[in-house]
């Protein structure tokens, strides 16, 4: 992967370059960066760029460890991320066991994010994780000499996904690696990376991609027409993974506009109607069967539909980029009804709900417990 081929963030670039150049390599690096942002193909580009004593640009070194690279098949080259027990793998699942789909998909979309990844092995209703079976696995690769005798790189994709026993067990291997180890560990969310691990890492911080960027990589690579690339650019907040599903418009395995639009109308209807408190319980529990990643992705839109709601109540137009598709509903007379008096509020019991879902509660009772809270926080009325 050419350091050419990922969008905007120059300046990381640059940064990489001169320490694979000047031989001053971190071994233990933390990429840190929003959804879309590259931090994975770039840890590919600056694992290649080191593997195959490239310079300036990622096919000038060696020929045949490039052409690795194009498949991602270098034998110095090692790959951990989040899996799950699925019908192929029935226990004890680690990153081998599916490191083909992992090429495929990393080769579709080098920008695709934790939620693509469990659809492609078919666990996007489970919980993925990287536990101490992997670490262990981790350990075995690294003790081995290097297949080509130069650098051995470990890359570990969304590392906020270890466990505690993983995330203790590497840690040793983090401070004491074996000479020539290089471990780029990525992330969105640095608050749940173990600070054990964190202190031990280098850490560089990624950048959502400006709009300009994000467009233009459209028109390159997906022969996006100008205009529109420009529209999707501006809706995808920094995100190219975003702004290729809104191009392609494969969001429709999960219809979340349509769940968040019967919530909200279940939700005004409630106030002073008993029976309709019915209609949320069913919500709650249509919601509740689908699976605790469909679940976090839904609240993670509900989030996002309300920012854009407030925005739109304050005039802030240029900000506005949400389109509804639902007959009957248009953001201009949902936006009132979300206010400086009840967003922070609405935003914390979303929050809490994802925590929740996400440390394995209850998830009819704790969607029901949102659902009911909604109904008294939509009402309120903003303080003058």
């Amino acid at each position: 992967m050419l350091f050419s081929e990922i969008l905007g963030q120059e300046h990381i670039k640059n940064h990489l370059k001169r320490t694979a150049d000047s031989g001053r390599i971190a071994h233990a690096q933390l990429f840190v960066g929003p959804e879309g942002s590259g931090t994975l193909p770039m840890a590919i580009a600056y694992a290649q760029y080191i593997l195959c004593q490239n310079v300036s640009e990622n096919n000038t070194g060696i020929e045949a460890c490039n052409l690795k690279f194009n498949h991602l098949s270098h034998p110095d080259l090692h790959f951990a991320f989040p899996v799950a027990n699925s019908e192929s793998v029935k226990s004890k699942a680690t990153s081998a066991n599916y490191i083909n789909e992992w090429r495929e998909f990393v080769l579709e979309n080098s920008y695709g994010n934790l939620f693509d990844w469990y659809k492609k092995i078919g666990v996007e209703r489970k919980q993925g994780q990287i536990g101490v079976e992997e670490a262990t696995d981790i350990n075995k690769a690294l003790s081995l000499k290097a297949y080509e005798g130069g650098y051995k790189v470990m890359i570990i994709w969304m590392a906020d996904k270890m466990n505690a026993p993983a995330s203790n067990k590497l840690l040793k291997l983090l401070e004491e690696p074996p000479a020539k180890t290089i471990f780029i560990l990525i992330t969105e969310h640095l608050e749940d990376i173990l600070q054990t691990i964190y202190s031990r890492c280098q850490v560089l911080d990624f950048i959502g991609l400006p709009e300009n960027v994000i467009a233009e990589g459209l028109v390159s690579r997906e022969n996006c027409d100008p205009k529109i690339a420009q529209k999707i650019a501006h809706q995808s907040e920094g995100n190219f993974n975003k702004a290729l599903h809104i191009l392609k418009q494969d969001n429709d395995d999960y219809p979340f506009e349509q769940w968040f639009i019967e919530w909200v109308r279940s939700a005004f209807k409630a106030k002073g109607n008993a029976s309709a408190i019915q209609d949320l319980i069913v919500w709650s529990e249509t919601i509740a069967s689908l699976g605790r990643e469909v679940q976090k992705q839904y609240l993670h839109y509900c989030v996002n539909f309300f920012r854009q709601a407030l925005l739109s109540n304050y005039q802030a137009k240029s900000l506005v980029y949400y389109e509804t598709n639902v007959a009957k509903f248009e953001l201009e007379k949902f936006a009132p009804f979300v206010n400086g008096s009840n967003i922070g509020e609405i935003f914390k019991e979303l929050e809490n709900a994802i925590y929740h879902i996400e440390r394995n509660g209850n998830s009819k009772i704790i969607l029901t417990d949102l659902s009911i809270k909604l109904t008294r926080l939509i009402h309120k009325k903003e303080q003058l």
